[in-house]
């Protein structure tokens, strides 16, 4: 069996060479879902083209859905990365917030079809996928906490880091089904991000 290739555990990171098949293995999966979807994504197809053995990729990825959700993962820390050269300005932490997470939206847009079958990944996604959807929201919270700019943030300013989170995976699982509009996205976002100057530490507060 490939040693440590059954994820990124901080236990067991991955060799150089482990690290650059996973990346193909990624790369493959993004591009073909880009191009047709939750259903182009096939295992089979996925070790072809990342030129991979199908049980090799199975070791790296049990299935479909720990796949995806991966991706997802994978594509969240591309726009970190970004978003950390050039953050989105705002004189306001929600405000910041607010065009961090439109910009994030907008990239997704660029590429509906790859974008619905991550999200349908993290619906679909059951206990055995815990690991990777618990990655998942940790990029999306990392990306919230560097716009806000704030600190150390109080523990009412991360439920509304959670709320926000939601509300941003809500907002794309409706706009995806075409359900709402991107104006509508925008105003959700909003109405959300407001939650972080309300929480702030009143002056004087601890």
């Amino acid at each position: 069996m490939d040693a440590g290739a059954t994820g990124a555990s901080p236990t067991s990171p991955l060799t150089e060479r482990q690290e650059a098949r996973r990346r193909r293995i990624l790369d493959a999966s993004a591009r073909l879902a880009g191009r047709g979807g939750f259903d182009a994504v096939q295992m089979r197809e996925v070790a072809e083209s990342s030129q991979v053995a199908l049980g090799t990729l199975y070791r790296y990825f049990p299935s479909k859905i720990h796949l995806l959700v991966a991706t997802m993962q994978d594509q969240l820390e591309r726009m970190h990365r970004t978003l950390r050269k050039k953050p989105p300005a705002g004189d306001t932490a929600a405000e910041r917030v607010t065009g961090t997470l439109m910009l994030a939206f907008r990239a997704l847009q660029r590429e509906p079809q790859l974008a619905d079958a991550m999200v349908r990944a993290l619906t679909f996604a059951d206990r055995s996928v815990s690991p990777e959807v618990d990655q998942v929201s940790r990029r999306t919270t990392m990306i919230i906490l560097d716009a806000m700019d704030l600190g150390e943030p109080t523990p009412d300013q991360l439920a509304a880091v959670r709320v926000i989170e939601h509300t941003w995976h809500s907002a794309l699982i409706t706009w995806l089904s075409g359900r709402a509009s991107i104006a509508q996205v925008r105003i959700d976002i909003e109405t959300a991000c407001r939650l972080i100057d309300r929480t702030a530490p009143k002056d004087g507060a601890p």
